[in-house]
């Protein structure tokens, strides 16, 4: 897959508009996939369910990925990415409204490649995705998905 693709791991439809609308209000047109819950989510990336006919060898670019998802929390989906030989060098940023110290240090602990907690204020959660965008899009090198496998 050439197109850097974005995987938005999101319960909350609010949270999906928003990140959407500050990804285009940051001119970073890439395509987001929203699945909107973690047995979905890791339906999606190992192609099973109403996902088996996807070509599992297209990995996002970068996975953004909430921690309070209905069905299988955010904590079980970046284990199960971790623990696949196809995705455990994909970069998962978790990006939620949680703060506790347990949660950043369970998503470390996990593997996340960042942590992020979203912005209240709209302007200063544009900045946010603005800034999360161009670092996991643009400057970041990740290995090409042939080195995944």
């Amino acid at each position: 897959m050439d197109e850097k693709v974005i995987l938005l791991i999101e319960d909350n439809p609010d949270d999906i508009a928003l990140t959407i609308r500050a990804f285009k209000k940051s001119n970073i047109m890439n395509k987001i996939v929203s699945i909107e819950d973690g047995e979905a989510a890791l339906d999606y990336l190992f192609c099973h369910g109403k996902f088996e006919d996807r070509n599992c060898l297209d990995i996002p670019s970068v996975v953004l990925l909430d921690i309070n998802l209905p069905k299988v929390n955010g904590f079980e989906v970046l284990k199960a990415i971790r623990e696949n030989e196809n995705t455990k060098l994909l970069p998962v940023v978790i990006l939620t409204s949680s703060k506790e110290e347990q949660d950043i240090v369970s998503g470390y602990t996990l593997g996340a490649n960042s942590y992020i907690r979203k912005p209240v204020d709209f302007e200063k959660f544009i900045q946010a995705i603005q800034t999360l965008g161009l670092y996991w899009l643009l400057i970041n090198e990740c290995p090409n998905s042939s080195s995944r496998l």
